[in-house]
């Protein structure tokens, strides 16, 4: 069925969005993001150094980092805004 165009122009002068709004990520949320994103790359670095045997730091280390870097993106991107942040 194809749309009225008339209707989409109702709709667009009204001041309605036909598609719903995202949420934008918050500033705290980014730094967050970019912290994660960060222990990642750390974590895959430092995983280059384990041995074959998984016997040094570098193997117990490197898998903590990464499941750490990877929790911190999720938090980061569910972390609100502060409340007076908005103000600006």
């Amino acid at each position: 069925m194809a749309r009225n165009p008339r209707r989409l122009q109702e709709i667009r002068s009204a001041g309605v969005s036909s598609s719903p709004r995202m949420a934008a990520l918050s500033a705290r949320g980014r730094r967050w993001i970019a912290a994660g994103i960060g222990g990642v790359a750390c974590g895959f670095i430092l995983l280059m150094f384990t041995d074959p045997g998984g016997q040094n730091w570098a193997s117990a280390f490197s898998p903590l980092l990464l499941v750490t870097g990877y929790a911190i993106i999720g938090i980061g991107l569910v972390i609100p805004a502060k409340p007076n942040s908005d103000l600006h």
